[in-house]
């Protein structure tokens, strides 16, 4: 029998699905920065971050019925701040990529980027923000939100294979942007 998760801000939610409006505020002080940044991670536009992170909330509160209370309510509403922000890319997007064309390639050894390079973690989040969309969000998705490649793949609705392509190839770009990075900044200190 599978018991459910004991939630800190329980006495909230439940004031939530009342409609409590100061309860609501609370939680939305609770968790709004992380939602934001996760949205942000993935869209790469602060302002559409910011709406994205407002609609989500919204439904969340309209949907609380559906929490079951199985996981904590941070991890069921990132899942709804995460559709939302995969939402905003699918509308933006009319092509097919290489990568769902030709997604059979051979497995590739995935290293921990703190040993390649050594670079703060500014640089990082830049670099990550010039990756093209399906990169990015598998990278944010990875590294930053913690998620394992078969719940990439869910969230995505793409092949496990082809999570760890985007990873793969992601990194390789990844790691390019801030070798270059490093290697102007070399220069431009002499």
């Amino acid at each position: 029998m599978e018991s459910k998760y004991i939630n800190i801000h329980q006495e909230l939610i439940d004031a939530c699905r009342t409609g409590d409006r100061v309860a609501q505020f609370k939680i939305y002080k609770l968790y709004y920065k992380a939602m934001f940044n996760t949205s942000l991670r993935i869209v790469n536009d602060s302002a559409e971050a910011e709406d994205i992170m407002q609609e989500a909330f919204l439904d969340a509160f309209q949907r609380l019925h559906s929490y079951t209370g199985e996981g904590s309510f941070g991890s069921w509403l990132k899942r709804i701040v995460i559709n939302r922000s995969l939402d905003y890319l699918r509308k933006g997007k009319d092509t097919i990529s290489l990568d769902e064309v030709n997604c059979d390639i051979p497995g590739v050894i995935e290293e921990n980027l703190e040993e390649e390079i050594g670079l703060r973690v500014s640089e990082v989040k830049r670099a990550i923000a010039q990756l093209p969309d399906e990169y990015r969000v598998v990278v944010s998705l990875f590294l930053l939100e913690g998620y394992d490649h078969e719940e990439i793949a869910q969230i995505l609705n793409i092949s496990n294979q082809l999570s760890r392509t985007r990873y793969s190839r992601a990194r390789q770009k990844l790691l390019g942007l801030l070798k270059e990075k490093s290697f102007i900044n070399i220069f431009s200190s002499n």
